[in-house]
């Protein structure tokens, strides 16, 4: 018999098209949950849906849309609360990096990874959560290792992921007799094509992926699998009693000295 945690609940991923998003709609699916795939890829929010329908893992609703335009997350809200009810779930995972050096640094470019990686957040969660309360809900913020540990040239992404945990950590307070619990997950490095597109960038990828490897205690990069697995447990009640908090997933790369 099939595990299904999250059988009857309705899950809303934003940056669902691609990479760690699509990891966890898919694997929510599997576990018995309607998926809302939010994307600014409309095309790639489409394929994952019928790529999840057709493996039979029940509904899905593909919309498009920019996470840091009000409007269109606004809409989004309201159409998944049209066709399905309401939203039980809530992941925000969308995001994009822009490095470089804070004097070399388009302001343009900052508030763009701002928009997008934190009022992206902030948007969906003021349009979710008053469909969660009286009912109870849970958000996961997809943060990043970034928010613990800092690398040269990441300033603008460094600051969006450090503010997500610290708006799970008041989302939490803010909305816990709500009966809606608000957990983040830290990243390290997951392969995605934002990922393989980053080894390619480098003047020996080969290399550098050798270096990478070596980060890890655990010899090896994350899936996306890794990182579903662990937002299905923020997301099931399996983690009841867990609320304001956040789960490394990197392999052990922090805790030495990564």
């Amino acid at each position: 018999m099939t595990y299904t945690p999250l059988e009857g609940k309705i899950a809303l991923i934003t940056g669902a098209g691609a990479g760690i998003g699509a990891g966890i709609a898919e694997r929510f699916s599997e576990a018995g949950a309607t998926v809302v795939l939010f994307d600014i890829n409309g095309e790639s929010a489409g394929q994952m849906s019928r790529k999840i329908e057709q493996a039979g893992h029940g509904r899905s609703l593909a919309l498009q849309g920019d996470v840091s335009s009000e409007a269109d997350v606004r809409e989004a809200a309201g159409q998944a609360v049209e066709k399905f009810g309401t939203v039980d779930i809530l992941v925000n995972n969308a995001g994009i990096d822009v490095s470089g050096l804070v004097p070399d640094m388009n302001a343009s470019e900052w508030d763009r990874v701002l928009a997008v990686n934190l009022k992206g957040a902030f948007l969906f969660s003021k349009h979710v959560i008053p469909h969660m309360r009286g009912r109870g809900g849970a958000i996961v913020n997809i943060s990043s290792v970034h928010a613990l540990v800092s690398n040269e040239g990441y300033a603008a992404y460094d600051a969006s992921k450090a503010g997500m945990l610290a708006m799970t950590r008041t989302l939490a307070l803010d909305h816990g007799r709500d009966g809606i619990r608000v957990n983040a997950i830290c990243p390290g490095y997951i392969s995605t094509p934002m990922t393989d597109e980053w080894f390619k960038e480098q003047p020996d990828p080969e290399a550098t992926l050798r270096e990478v490897l070596s980060f890890h205690p655990l010899g090896r990069i994350g899936t996306t699998r890794d990182v579903a697995d662990a937002a299905l447990f923020l997301a099931s009640d399996a983690s009841a009693f867990v609320s304001g908090t956040y789960l490394v997933v990197d392999g052990g790369m922090t805790v030495a000295g990564r």
